[in-house]
């Protein structure tokens, strides 16, 4: 008997379930990271402002651009912080579930337009920042050499940004696996730059003498854009520096990216998630804020405006004190760093976008039509076709200008954060349930709670947004027809997936499935010596798994959440698959399993009895505890009995024990077997 995966009863049709012995469902979202790769995850976007921020600035409010860039990554932290307090209470957050859990399905449709049209321009600026950065070296490689022609720089950019873009749409057609090991490597390069520039700037600084930037704000005709005819609003200081800022932040970016990594933070996911943001916030003050100010402390403000307004770190290389040739390795040094990081915003880009439009699709609000998968590799092609073709169309409309990108660039970032940030603050007096973080500060006044710390990011990011509105015609022009286009596309879609989406039953886990002939440890995916098995069977009733998941550390134990699927009297090939309902059950396990940060290794066991089954399975992967949960129809006495018998039936070997634990919302019986 205990060679056998089930005796089948005689009035069964004979079924032979020893060909499918277990069913191995696996998916993107069961493995973790740790807060340092998760940082690494989201560098691309935070580092690549660095490289554009201070031209864009610079072009627009004068010499104090870099002022403006601080603070704004200063007050960066602010809106980090409305992420780690949202992403506390959604794992599976961003701005869409957020807005659409407060605001409700049209303003959540405006948030991810909005959102789609951030990432639509990320990639174009990033692509075409990296050209520019290729141009400025082959043109100071050209000078050092003694030749009088230069590329022109433009041209190089649109080039280099197309290549860029076609290669990471190819990328994403065959499947790209975004790799948390790359990531790091890279961050771990742009550290070792950042030190350079840092160490390298004030030995300079000290040697040419300190030369601040004034902090007058200049704001030229452009930064006005509509209000340019109204002089008198020059006058007032605090329009001034709302201008500045609605100018500057472009330089604050990953925030989404950081919602989204939080799926994928080990546990424990919040701690790990604050650390992650501290992460950020050193690196991009460093990297892009300090940067900035160095590089309008040692760039002559004619080159900053002129050969280096799109290379800006280029500037900063070529201006420290040194050997020419050792200032020009270390342009190549940015160059390579500039490609690394910019083209890893570009994949960035396209990955975030096709994640946010897959998920409002699997929500019923985009057409199933752009999800149908590539015959080949499985991806949602039409989507990332749609999304290359837009992208490759905004970075030849633009002929490789990063100011004309960037001004488009901010409407996205702003208005997202805008609209994340109101939702979050409404939920503060909807949702009165226990937060595990706040923005601080808060004070309360009798009963009622004050979030101070939370109006006061949204109020400033509200006038910086309703600011720019008005001094950045392109980004309103552009952005408000894209988001109008995009958000009757979504309603008319939503419409037409009316009956399909509730014939679905609402949003599953995508899984894909293998079938194994033999039950056994390696089969399933085990890796250590130790190892849990959950018996799982309804998607409302998993407290014992909660139970597990708080008690074991995955580095240590491998967690096998299994379901005994019944089927009497079927074929094996029923067996070979999952239907709704454990599609239903693993989409909560999954989610589960994200909310703590801890691998699991769900399992689907064909059956004609699932006590049988459960007895089996724990035999045949090694298990030395398992975890039921409390059954509605049977007493825990009952369940104990009934699995204390199956274990004589199938476990032979008398040394082998096992722990039995029936929890359920009540409480708790243990068995010692």
């Amino acid at each position: 008997m205990k060679h056998e995966f089930i005796e089948v009863p005689k009035d069964s049709e004979g079924v032979d379930f020893k060909k499918v012995k277990v069913v191995v469902i696996t998916t993107v979202m069961l493995s973790f990271i740790s807060y340092w790769r998760a940082a690494a995850v989201v560098v691309s976007d935070i580092g690549s402002s660095a490289f554009y921020a201070l031209g864009i600035a610079e072009e627009a409010v004068g010499p104090s651009a870099p002022w403006f860039i601080l603070f704004v990554m200063l007050f960066a932290y602010g809106i980090r912080a409305v992420y780690i307090e949202s992403s506390s209470m959604f794992v599976r957050g961003g701005s869409y579930r957020v807005v659409r859990r407060t605001l409700g399905s049209n303003f959540a449709k405006v948030a991810v337009s909005a959102l789609v049209f951030d990432y639509l321009i990320t990639a174009p600026i990033s692509a075409v920042s990296a050209g520019q950065y290729l141009a400025g070296l082959i043109n100071s490689l050209l000078h050092s050499a003694g030749y009088a022609y230069q590329v022109p720089p433009n041209l190089v950019a649109v080039i280099a940004a197309v290549a860029i873009e076609l290669y990471f749409w190819r990328k994403n057609i065959i499947g790209i696996e975004e790799s948390s090991e790359k990531a790091l490597r890279i961050f771990q390069i742009a550290s070792v730059l950042s030190v350079v520039f840092f160490v390298w700037s004030i030995v300079s600084i000290a040697e040419k003498g300190i030369h601040l930037p004034p902090f007058t704000v200049h704001l030229s005709p452009e930064a006005m854009g509509w209000l340019s005819g109204l002089g008198w609003l020059k006058t007032i200081g605090v329009v001034g520096v709302i201008i500045g800022m609605g100018h500057s932040i472009l330089a604050v970016s990953g925030e989404e990216t950081l919602a989204q990594v939080y799926r994928e933070i080990e546990s424990p996911k919040l701690k790990n998630l604050k650390r992650t943001a501290m992460i950020m916030f050193v690196f991009s003050f460093v990297f892009t804020g300090l940067n900035s100010l160095f590089g309008a402390m040692l760039i002559p403000q004619a080159d900053l405006l002129g050969k280096y307004n799109d290379n800006a770190l280029s500037g900063l290389a070529m201006n420290l004190i040194g050997p020419h040739v050792a200032l020009l390795g270390l342009q190549m040094f940015v160059v390579v760093v500039g490609f690394l990081i910019l083209a890893g915003a570009v994949n960035t880009a396209l990955i975030g976008a096709n994640s946010v439009l897959n998920r409002v699709a699997e929500d019923g609000v985009l057409h199933e039509w752009f999800r149908k998968p590539h015959g080949k590799y499985g991806t949602s092609y039409r989507i990332i076709d749609m999304l290359a073709i837009t992208q490759l169309f905004i970075i030849i409309v633009s002929r490789g200008d990063v100011f004309l990108l960037g001004e488009a660039y901010a409407f996205g970032v702003v208005w997202t954060f805008v609209m994340t940030t109101f939702s979050i603050l409404m939920l503060r007096y909807r949702d009165a349930s226990p937060r595990e973080w706040k923005v601080p500060p808060n004070i309360m006044i009798g009963n009622f709670e004050v979030p101070i710390g939370l109006v006061f990011v949204f109020l400033v990011l509200f006038c910086i947004g309703f600011t720019n509105l008005f001094t950045k015609p392109l980004a309103t022009e552009g952005g408000v027809t894209f988001t109008v286009v995009l958000f009757g596309l979504f309603a008319f879609s939503e419409r037409a997936n009316k009956k399909i989406f509730e014939a679905r039953g609402g949003e599953l886990e995508k899984f894909n499935v293998y079938a194994q002939d033999s039950l056994t440890a390696g089969a399933v995916g085990c890796k250590h010596k130790k190892r849990k098995l959950v018996a799982v069977r309804a998607p409302n009733r998993l407290h014992h798994l909660q139970r597990c998941l708080e008690e074991n550390d995955p580095d240590e134990v491998d967690i096998v959440v299994m379901t005994a699927k019944v089927i009497p009297g079927q074929s094996t090939a029923a067996a070979k698959t999952i239907d709704i309902p454990e599609e239903e059950l693993f989409s909560e396990v999954i989610k589960l399993a994200e909310k703590y940060g801890k691998t699991i290794l769900p399992i689907v066991v064909p059956t004609n009895n699932a006590g049988y089954a459960i007895a089996h399975t724990t035999v045949q992967i090694g298990a030395e505890e398992v975890f039921l949960g409390s059954s509605e129809r049977y007493p825990v006495e009952y369940q104990m009995q009934q699995f204390a018998l199956y274990w004589g039936m199938v476990e032979a070997d008398e040394n082998h024990h096992v722990v039995m634990r029936t929890i359920g919302p009540s409480g708790e019986m243990k068995l010692d077997i």
